[in-house]
């Protein structure tokens, strides 16, 4: 019965949207309150006169509000990841071997640790099955390079085709160096800018120059040196005897 009345509602939403002529919204409250309607005008208004009649019977509301999440207790397993709802997030390296709280919410998915936020990430959907950011693993990669090439997700620490193509050079060169450089890479994305990095990279690829770290890396500021001159301390026993001071 709940599976057919299910059904019915999104019926209404998809029809409604057709008559709509469009499924853009101004911004993500616009649809639930688009939704509302049409669950009003088309399933509730049917029955306003039933609901009427049942509303004093009914009981009043809890006094606290209903959490809208689902929280999920999740061990950080070794490889810096998390379970949740069979989905698989990453969350920063050193959270692995504790257990955080995940609270996953309709469009996102919060990470607690200590009652404390350590990081949120868009809720996965569809046939999306893991959602891996670099910045949480970069840390235990650049301690343990060889790790990339053995990581499950690596094709994930990949931000984009830019950073995919500058790696196949990377073998060319370097041999057995090519993880070592593509993961030094990474961490200066993480520190340093990754829109930088990678504008950096795809000019180095237009013209065929190498895309090594050293070449990549912004250049190291030089301290200025300064030159303070030793004071003449004749001119302060000057000041304290009230005598001219040259």
């Amino acid at each position: 019965m709940a599976e057919q009345s299910h059904f019915r509602t999104a019926t209404a939403i998809k029809q409604a949207l057709l008559l709509r002529g469009g499924r853009d919204f101004v911004d993500e409250a616009a649809y639930p309150g688009f939704v509302r309607m049409v669950v009003g005008e088309e399933r509730n208004a049917p029955a306003a006169s039933r609901l009427a009649g049942e509303r004093p019977y009914l009981r009043p509301l809890p006094s606290a509000r209903v959490p809208d999440y689902t929280t999920f207790q999740c061990r950080v397993r070794k490889w810096s990841t998390i379970r949740v709802g069979g989905r698989v997030y990453s969350v920063p390296s050193r959270l692995i071997g504790h257990t955080v709280e995940t609270r996953r919410h309709p469009s996102a998915v919060e990470v607690l640790y200590g009652g404390r936020v350590v990081c949120t990430m868009p809720r996965l959907r569809g046939s999306a099955e893991h959602r891996i950011d670099y910045r949480h693993i970069i840390g235990s990669l650049v301690r343990k390079p060889g790790a990339f090439a053995r990581y499950r997700f690596r094709e994930e620490l990949f931000p984009s085709l830019v950073f995919r193509a500058a790696y196949d050079p990377l073998g060319r060169t370097h041999g057995e160096r090519a993880d070592i450089e593509y993961v030094r890479l990474l961490h200066l994305a993480a520190t340093t800018g990754e829109r930088r990095v990678e504008a950096t990279l795809r000019a180095r690829l237009d013209t065929g120059a190498p895309c090594d770290y050293a070449a990549v890396r912004p250049p190291v500021p030089t301290i200025p040196v300064v030159h303070v001159p030793r004071p003449d301390l004749a001119q302060y026993d000057a000041l304290l005897t009230g005598g001219p001071v040259g």
